[in-house]
């Protein structure tokens, strides 16, 4: 089982896969050549081995492709809980096992959280990870609001619908991650994040630490400052000695010698280039001097704002069903009124002669409760597209 999921995630950017990958390394398991493979964004991959479709992925992927036994979906769930990640794979119609992977917090992502908050900025997670999982990782981590089971033009599409609330800086490293680098005021990428996070960023945090997040905002917020001070200084200064210079106050008999000019012009560069040489001496790292200047979000806020954009983007959808048993019109009344009674449901169209369903949705609907509705009639559900 682990020969095939890591040959199956050999060819996945995804962190989860790099795990999966990695560990096999470690077991000194031979990474076997796959063909024809596919990602499906958010879900999982899927790619053929020897002639055979094997797929790999999160619960709700695999049960759009085969029936889960009931003690999986209990583990899974309660792996999901303790803040790991399932994934689960098959090979053909047989379900091979399931792997947890957890996402480790770095030791220093807790207190550049707290450093950032001090700031007065909010902190928010969005990730395609399962509710449960992102839960967990957002109370060791600390952060202001948390929006799960994102996929990655969502997040894109949340980063803009914030962005003109006032200014976004979205901390990436994936590929799922670019379109929300580029909708954000500021992107910023880790710099062992995948090179299409990194083009789509505007700064590139090099050590690939969260604190360094923090710390460019304090460079930056110092840079603005000083620059502020040198234009400020340099117009007062001017706007003093240029009148003097050109004789405006020689009827007061104020008057400059021309030599004091030219002095008193380089000493204005001279203090322009060393106020501005002082930024060598902000500690990027203290965080004593910080000083908040916005307003946090709260979860009730971007729980509204992601339920305004999952009205918009997502609803109504549909999907279609692949069903084996349907013999007559009976048949098919009888699926329609099964599906059809399901929340989230809005219509049905069923064809026996097709052996398949479309279900237009008017709310986010599991596939399992879905193949679920139509099982209970006796009916075989194949595939849920």
């Amino acid at each position: 089982m682990l020969q095939i999921a890591a040959s199956l995630e050999y060819k996945s950017e995804h962190p989860l896969a790099k795990a999966v990958v990695a560990y096999a390394a470690q077991q000194s398991v031979r990474i076997l050549p796959t063909q024809d493979f596919t990602t499906c964004t958010g879900s999982g991959v899927q790619a053929r081995l020897h002639e055979e479709s094997i797929i790999g992925g999160s619960l709700s992927f695999l049960a759009q492709h085969l029936a889960l036994p009931p003690a999986i979906v209990s583990q899974a769930n309660r792996l999901a809980q303790e803040g790991k990640t399932p994934l689960l794979f098959a090979k053909g119609e047989q379900l091979l096992g399931l792997i947890a992977a957890a996402d480790t917090i770095k030791e220093d992502s807790a207190q550049a959280i707290r450093e950032l908050q001090g700031m007065g900025l909010s902190v928010v997670l969005l990730t395609g990870d399962n509710t449960r999982t992102a839960t967990v990782i957002a109370q060791q981590a600390g952060v202001d609001a948390v929006l799960s089971e994102v996929k990655p033009d969502e997040k894109g599409e949340i980063v803009r619908q914030l962005s003109e609330r006032g200014r976004v800086i979205m901390v990436g490293d994936g590929i799922n991650d670019a379109p929300a680098l580029t909708y954000a005021s500021v992107g910023m990428a880790i710099g062992a994040g995948t090179d299409v996070a990194i083009e789509a960023a505007d700064v590139v945090l090099m050590k690939s630490r969260l604190s360094d997040a923090a710390a460019a905002i304090r460079l930056s917020r110092q840079t603005y400052r000083n620059i502020k001070e040198n234009l400020f200084w340099a117009l007062f200064y001017n706007v003093l000695l240029i009148p003097l210079a050109a004789g405006v106050y020689a009827p007061l008999g104020w008057t400059m010698n021309p030599m004091f000019g030219a002095a008193a012009m380089s000493l204005s560069s001279v203090f322009v280039i060393t106020n501005a040489l002082r930024l060598n001496r902000c500690r990027l790292y203290d965080a004593r001097h910080d000083k908040r200047r916005t307003t946090a979000i709260t979860q009730e806020e971007l729980s509204a704002l992601a339920a305004q954009l999952i009205q918009k983007e997502v609803i109504p959808m549909t999907k279609t069903m692949t069903i084996e048993g349907m013999m007559c019109p009976h048949c098919e009344a009888t699926v329609k009124k099964a599906l059809e009674a399901v929340d989230g449901v809005a219509s049905a169209d069923v064809s026996h002669e097709n052996n398949r369903a479309v279900i237009t949705l008017s709310a986010e609907v599991d596939n399992v409760v879905l193949q679920k509705a139509v099982e209970d009639k006796d009916y075989t559900v194949v595939s849920i597209e």
